[in-house]
Order: structure tokens, then sequence, then C-alpha cells
């Protein structure tokens, strides 16, 4: 039923970005870059249930390694996705990198490309920069947030090939993985804090 629930989620939009009447007018690079976008939203979507392991079949984890394939994924469908709009508009993509662009959607979408690579660097670079766990841990999940929020946004604000109710559709079910992760990761800590606790005190005895 998961499994079924996420590949409707991603495939409707695609499916639905496909039909739309404006690829008429679009050339290839930029179609190439638009359909990248989508296939980033539909990783966001993976990613938390990925770490979560809700995904039935995949122990937790075969599911984390599998998270950091796709957050590899993630990170060139955004280059696809910024490379292509680059190569069809430079001007634009000029102004939104500077956060100059008069389109509302452009610096979410920014914020959330560099959280996306500030991730990868820190997840290639974790080892030589000597990160603890718990650090690597606070710091990606404060990421994933500024990610998720940023391109959620950045994605309902546009008004292109994608349809308003699947994107809609697929930017909710992303907020919610994300949201429950996070309450997950709460409890989890809580639980080991008042384990902590309790064999203190046993420990003292």
């Amino acid at each position: 039923m998961i499994w079924a629930v996420v590949a409707a989620a991603i495939g409707v939009p695609i499916a639905a970005a496909m039909a739309s009447p404006l690829l008429t007018w679009r050339g290839p690079v930029y179609i190439l870059a638009g359909f990248a976008g989508i296939v980033a939203m539909g990783a966001l979507l993976f990613q938390p249930l990925l770490i979560d392991g809700h995904l039935p079949g995949l122990p937790t984890r075969m599911g984390r390694r599998v998270h950091r394939w796709v957050g590899g994924a993630l990170v060139v469908a955004v280059v696809i996705h910024v490379g292509g709009l680059w190569m069809t508009s430079p001007p634009d993509m000029i102004d939104a990198l500077l956060f100059a662009s008069p389109t509302p959607f452009s610096p979410w979408g920014v914020i959330a490309m560099w959280a996306i690579f500030a991730v990868a660097l820190l997840a290639a670079l974790r080892r030589r920069l000597g990160l603890r766990l718990r650090t690597w841990r606070i710091a990606h999940m404060l990421l994933a947030i500024v990610i998720v929020v940023g391109s959620v946004v950045h994605s309902m604000l546009i008004e292109g090939t994608m349809e308003t109710m699947s994107k809609a559709a697929l930017c909710a079910l992303v907020l919610a993985a994300t949201i429950k992760v996070m309450a997950d990761v709460r409890r989890w800590r809580k639980r080991a804090a008042l384990r902590s606790a309790n064999i203190a005190p046993e420990a003292k005895s």
C-alpha cells in the first residue's frame, strides 16, 4: 500500500506534466530541466521514508544505504534542473542566484539548492572534518528542514507544466513524511534520555 501511494504520488505529477500543453512551446533542454525538478521532488518524498524504515521490504540498514544513493540522485537532479535552466536563460538564472529575480519562487529554490549541496558536501567530508555523529545528525536535520520547506514553497509558487492538484498532493506528502520523521527522532531521543537516566541510578547502586 505504501509503495502504491509513493508510486502514485510521484508518477501522477510526471504523467500530468508530460500531458501539459505548455511543453509544445518549450525546447528539449528546458523540458529536461523541468522534469529533473519533478524527479527531485519525488526524491524528497523517498528520503524521510527510507531513513525512518517505512518502506516495506527494505530493512532499516538497507534503507539508510538507499537513502544515501537517493541523496546522490537528488544532487544530480538539481544540477540538471539548474544547469538546463542556465542553458536556456542565463540572465534569469543569474538574477535567481543573486536573489534579484522578480519571480517569488526563485529565492526559495536557490535556498533549497544550496542546502542540498551543503548536505552532500558535509556527507562527503564528514570523516575528514571530524564531525561527531550527533553534530552531523543535527546539521543534517536542520538542512533537511530548509530543503523541504524551500522546495515545497518553490514548487507551489511555480505555474508551469505540473498539474496543480497532483503537485499539491506530492508537496503535502513530502511535508507529512518529513514531519513524521522529525517527530520520531524526537521520540527516540526522549526514550534514550529516559533509559540513560534509569541506568545511571542502577549503576551507582
